[in-house]
């Protein structure tokens, strides 16, 4: 008899139902029936085919409010959880990995309405990453989003820290 085997796999890999959301738009759409948005009032209103860009909407409900009508805190976070590592990931290509590493939300003020946050992805922050990661070196590197009320409140400040590194030859 012999003991388990054991076999290397990759450090990341998209699943194959995401993988075919080539699109931003198919990705949006996906996103938006995907659970833990579909069922928390969170709608994805805009994800450009280049995936440099989105926007994200918070409805507010009797069931994304908090015990005093606020908006409920893990649904702002929520809302703002995948979008700097599908950006960059998207962009940087299949011979980088990218995870997220850290996160930290800070609430501003009470939530009361509609809430929006917006993402928006550079070429200067690409090559800086590409730069940052070239020969395989470990690059952190924070995002920061501002989650908006219709009347231009900011909620909430989002930092999202990305882990991002160029596959080693053996994983490309």
């Amino acid at each position: 008899m012999t003991g388990p085997t054991t076999t290397a796999r990759p450090d990341q890999q998209i699943s194959r139902l995401k993988a075919l959301a080539t699109s931003g738009r198919g990705l949006r759409h996906g996103m938006n029936l995907w659970p833990p948005f579909l069922f928390t009032g969170i709608r994805v209103q805009h994800l450009s085919d280049d995936f440099r860009s989105t926007r994200v909407v918070l409805r507010h409900t009797p069931l994304t409010s908090n015990y005093v009508g606020t908006a409920f805190g893990g649904s702002v976070f929520a809302m703002t959880d995948p979008f700097w590592m599908i950006m960059v990931l998207r962009n940087l290509g299949p011979d980088y990995v990218v995870w997220d590493r850290a996160a930290q939300i800070e609430f501003v003020a009470p939530g009361r309405g509609r809430l929006t946050a917006t993402f928006g992805l550079t070429e200067d922050v690409l090559d800086e990453l590409r730069e940052a990661a070239a020969g395989g070196a470990k690059v952190l590197r924070w995002f920061s989003t501002d989650v908006v009320a219709d009347d231009g409140t900011v909620v909430a400040r989002v930092r999202k820290q990305l882990y991002v590194r160029e596959k080693r030859p053996s994983q490309a």
